[in-house]
């Protein structure tokens, strides 16, 4: 019994040595990261804010322009994102003042052209929404195929012509006002209800890797 009462204290001592020898000399000092005086009081900026307030102006693209998807970068789908974002927030189920529908905006006779005859049903369906937006974009790609080759890399207005840009204000516009805009070296515009034009949506969209889209005269979602 004597001989476990002094192992146990020669254990405690050992340890209590050990403790000691770990022990910091000198104890921090946590004042000097006082977060007192500094100013932590930050705003992120409202995007739904801006863009009424700006009216689409060419502040609000400089503002918001580079905000989106860093992750997918100048791919496809950052593309279709971007243009969702803008459209909708990228809410699948949206209807705007103006009938609008869905993810991408779509108007009822776009829809019809692409085959498309039941708005519940589009609606009701992201995966024929992403459909839809291909098809539109083949179809608009085959009817513009002239356009693309001649004025993509060319400057109009200040902006570079890309493919992604001819496309996505094709989708705002519809292919026949951007075959008209180019054609007269953006003299001849367009601007939908809220003001937004073929000028920004080439600016805001432009240089992104469309080259997945395949033109097709009957696309159809």
């Amino acid at each position: 019994m004597i001989k476990r009462i002094i192992g146990l204290f020669l254990i405690l001592t050992i340890g209590g040595i050990v403790l000691v020898s770990f022990k910091p000399k000198n104890s921090t000092d946590l004042s000097s990261y006082s977060t007192a005086g500094l100013d932590l009081y930050y705003i992120a900026p409202n995007f739904n804010e801006i863009e009424d307030d700006l009216n689409y102006n060419e502040i609000k693209d400089d503002l918001i322009s580079n905000f989106v998807y860093p992750e997918l970068g100048k791919s496809y789908v950052g593309f279709k994102e971007a243009v969702a974002f803008k459209e909708s927030r990228g809410d699948y189920g949206v209807v705007n003042q103006f009938g609008y529908m869905g993810k991408y905006q779509f108007g009822i006779g776009t829809l019809q052209l692409i085959g498309i005859k039941n708005k519940n049903t589009f609606l009701s369906s992201p995966e024929l929404q992403e459909r839809a937006f291909y098809a539109n974009l083949s179809r608009n790609k085959w009817i513009l195929r002239r356009d693309l080759k001649w004025f993509t890399g060319k400057r109009m207005n200040g902006i570079v012509i890309t493919e992604s840009g001819v496309l996505a204000a094709a989708h705002l516009a519809g292919p026949g006002a951007v075959k008209k805009y180019l054609r007269s070296g953006g003299v001849d515009g367009f601007a939908d209800a809220f003001g937004t034009t073929i000028r920004y949506y080439m600016k805001r969209f432009s240089g992104f890797d469309t080259s997945f889209v395949i033109p097709n005269r009957k696309a159809k979602a």
